[in-house]
């Protein structure tokens, strides 16, 4: 008489095998029911792709940059896209096998349930992406300003020396101002702007280059705005101030730097304080350069000793130019 063995089994386990059974099952039934709501799901997905990119065209048309979250959610789309295309591919590939091998045959039990085990993950990872890029509220941020922005100029035909000149005295640890003068035509602002364009081709210990043009007329609100665009964030809150409170936000952001100030066609004397430019000195070793038609302006009083100047005449002449802003803080 044989021996008899029993073997047993604990409930939970019987009944966990018979649901990965049935899991496995659901798999393969729902597989054709499932690439029909993936291919739905999908064309969803890219519509709000679609939504979302417009959002960004819109922001970067303003000059703005868009979030590095909501490029990462459109590359992630992208990839689903080419995932998903492939997986309906392969669907379509696995239902003609039935039809030619049977339902039943062993093969193609595997490669459905491979196939639809994929399917049913590919709809809860579009499921996340479609929840994630309807949360996208904002898709794009404020570009912070380039240290120095190019300026579209001509060549400095004929003006090379001078070039050179005013860019060796820029390099003088002493100079703090530098004028630039002579009667209009002569020059003065296509060099300028190659000051200002040299600096995107050299290393330098700036932290900030900052161009504005004063004009005939000077508005001082407008100077203001130019220069906070440089160094904080030019808003309505900004706007609504007073221009004494400007000139004291310039100045601590200003304070903060080592700036070069270009302030292209000056007619006459400006208070830096005023606006908010701390006077170049030995201590922050910024430097400001000036444009100006009025002989005047840059030469009436010298230059004094704790902050020398230079004045360069645009048909040759090289002297000292006068102090064009008082001391004290704003």
């Amino acid at each position: 008489m044989g021996n008899v063995f029993s073997v047993s089994i604990p409930t939970n386990d019987i009944a966990g095998c018979c649901d990965c059974t049935a899991a496995r099952a659901n798999y393969i039934c729902k597989l054709a029911e499932n690439r029909v709501t993936l291919r739905t799901e999908l064309q969803k997905l890219r519509e709000l792709k679609n939504d979302v990119n417009r959002k960004v065209d819109v922001a970067e048309r303003q000059q703005m940059k868009r979030l590095d979250q909501v490029q990462g959610w459109l590359s992630r789309v992208e990839a689903m896209e080419t995932e998903v295309g492939q997986l309906i591919g392969d669907g379509a590939e696995t239902i003609e096998e039935k039809r030619f091998r049977g339902c039943c045959h062993p093969k193609h039990c595997i490669s459905s349930y491979t196939l639809g085990k994929k399917v049913a993950r590919k709809l809860q990872d579009t499921a996340t992406l479609m929840s994630e890029g309807r949360n996208f509220e904002v898709v794009a941020d404020i570009v912070p300003p380039a240290p120095v922005e190019e300026i579209p100029g001509r060549p400095t035909v004929g003006l090379e020396s001078t070039f050179d000149k005013v860019w060796r005295s820029l390099e003088e640890e002493h100079v703090g101002m530098i004028g630039l003068y002579g009667l209009g035509g002569v020059g003065k602002t296509t060099l300028l702007t190659q000051i200002n364009n040299h600096f995107l081709k050299t290393s330098h210990n700036f932290d900030v280059v900052i161009w504005v043009v004063v004009s005939k007329t000077p508005n001082l609100g407008r100077v203001q705005n130019e220069i906070w665009e440089k160094v904080g964030f030019c808003d309505d809150k900004w706007k609504s101030k007073s221009r004494h409170e400007k000139a004291k936000e310039i100045w601590r952001a200003l304070c903060k730097k080592r700036f070069v100030m270009l302030l292209d066609d000056m007619w006459e004397q400006m208070d830096l304080l005023e606006v908010g430019i701390p006077p170049p000195d030995q201590q922050n070793k910024s430097k400001l350069i000036f444009t100006t038609r009025s002989q005047d302006l840059c030469g009436a009083n010298g230059s004094s000793q704790e902050d020398p100047s230079e004045i360069f005449d645009m048909e040759g002449f090289v002297g000292s130019v006068s102090k064009i802003c008082g001391k004290g803080r704003p």
